[in-house]
């Protein structure tokens, strides 16, 4: 099992290029079941999810080449021929998007027998609004063995529009909902939809494949459903949550560094608390640059859904706060277990308390390395920021974590000039 292992206290320099969104990538992916001809993907991440959620779609039949040796990024999707319906729990149970494929081959091929997902443990995260969606559209739908079992029965040939309102802002739940209802008939209403920007993307290359959506962007979707979908060839949006986290690197360790291939018009909420904790940026269509000297100044935040501060990025800020000048407040609204990484940062001498869904840092003028070991994805950033900043030599165990989320991190930090290098 990989580890990391890094000698903290150089600041960082240089140049970095931000790759593309695993949250837009990964139900890009599965928008190909939707339609028998190719896809043409660029900006795709090379990331751990993205390869699993290939294999899923090549058990399901689904051909995915790369048509320049070598790159990765520039990938194309067939979906002509389905061979199965089912997505197994042994592809599912390590990623909980695998769940993304329900809505489109419900839509396409009229039944999906999908496993219930798995992915990072840090709540429940459960899945019954995409069943309340689908089931509001016609569908047949029941757990059994672990599995969602969904068919289209007679009389019905196809979905149905529907009003849809729910419960929550699920964001894989609008993305599910949103893919179902393009290939169903009449006119669909998601309210409450999430509005983030991978959700958009979504939605963008949707209307490329030649669905009709109106309100991308807004917390109301209207979807006309047509008979069918075409191939299309998109751009996936850069990923905002690596931008923020090599933002938050900066002023933890320090340094000047361009932050290139981003989108700093989706990031608003996470640069006006950098900013506050003293972070120096100039921002321009599609980078910053970033600069920080001496200590962050502690920043107190609350996550909650887009366009407000995401949960995305409260384990890396929460790793700037620790040795910021000052106390700060951390209020996490969306998983409730997503504070795993506090024990980890608190191994590395930062003071930090829990009280329920709050998280209270005591900055520390210095940390001090040690072996800490990753929970989650975010977690995992949040410690690598964190053995940046530190005096002496931290180690970070089980980045597999890491690397569903972000692409060759300790390479792009290498060329910062970072002292990090990956164990085998």
């Amino acid at each position: 099992m990989d580890k990391l292992r890094m000698v903290g206290g150089t600041p960082l320099k240089g140049e970095v290029t931000i790759a593309g969104a695993k949250n837009a990538a990964l139900p890009i992916l599965c928008a190909c079941l939707l339609t028998n001809q190719p896809i043409i993907l660029r900006n795709v991440p090379d990331l751990q999810d993205v390869r699993t959620m290939l294999k899923l779609l090549q058990e399901i039949g689904v051909t995915a080449s790369f048509p320049d040796a070598g790159d990765r990024s520039h990938l194309v999707l067939n979906a002509s021929i389905i061979k199965s319906s089912e997505a197994t729990y042994e592809m599912v149970k390590t990623m909980r998007a695998s769940i993304l494929v329900l809505g489109p081959l419900l839509a396409r091929m009229h039944s999906a027998k999908v496993s219930l997902p798995g992915g990072c443990a840090i709540g429940a995260r459960p899945v019954d609004q995409h069943i309340k969606g689908l089931k509001a559209m016609g569908a047949a739908i029941k757990i059994k063995s672990g599995y969602i079992q969904a068919e289209i029965k007679p009389p019905l040939e196809r979905l149905k529009g529907a009003s849809i309102l729910t419960d929550m802002i699920t964001v894989t739940g609008t993305e599910n909902l949103l893919m179902a209802a393009t290939l169903a008939t009449g006119t669909t209403v998601l309210e409450n939809a999430a509005r983030e920007p991978e959700v958009g993307d979504l939605a963008e290359l949707l209307v490329k494949m030649g669905a009709k959506i109106s309100g991308i962007g807004s917390d109301k979707l209207i979807i006309e459903g047509v008979e069918q979908l075409h191939g299309a060839e998109h751009v996936v949006i850069p990923d905002r949550i690596e931008a923020g986290t090599f933002l938050c690197a900066v002023a933890a360790a320090g340094g000047e560094v361009l932050v290139k291939n981003c989108r700093p018009n989706t990031l608003d909420a996470v640069l006006v608390k950098l900013k506050d904790a003293g972070l120096i940026m100039e921002v321009g269509p599609d980078w910053i640059k970033a600069s920080m000297k001496g200590r962050p100044k502690a920043v107190s935040f609350r996550t909650s859904e887009y366009p407000a501060f995401p949960t995305d990025m409260q384990a890396q800020l929460m790793a700037v706060n620790a040795i910021a000048s000052g106390s700060s407040t951390i209020t996490e609204t969306i998983f409730e277990n997503r504070f795993m990484h506090v024990q980890e940062l608190n191994r590395l001498g930062a003071d930090i308390a829990i009280e329920g869904n709050t998280a209270i840092v005591q900055g520390e003028e210095k940390l001090s390395g040690a072996i800490v070991m990753a929970t989650d994805l975010r977690a995992s950033a949040s410690l690598v920021i964190a053995g940046l900043a530190a005096q002496g030599e931290t180690q970070v165990d089980r980045i597999y974590h890491l690397d569903r989320g972000y692409d060759r991190m300790e390479q792009k930090l290498t060329r910062l000039g970072a002292n990090i290098q990956r164990i085998k």
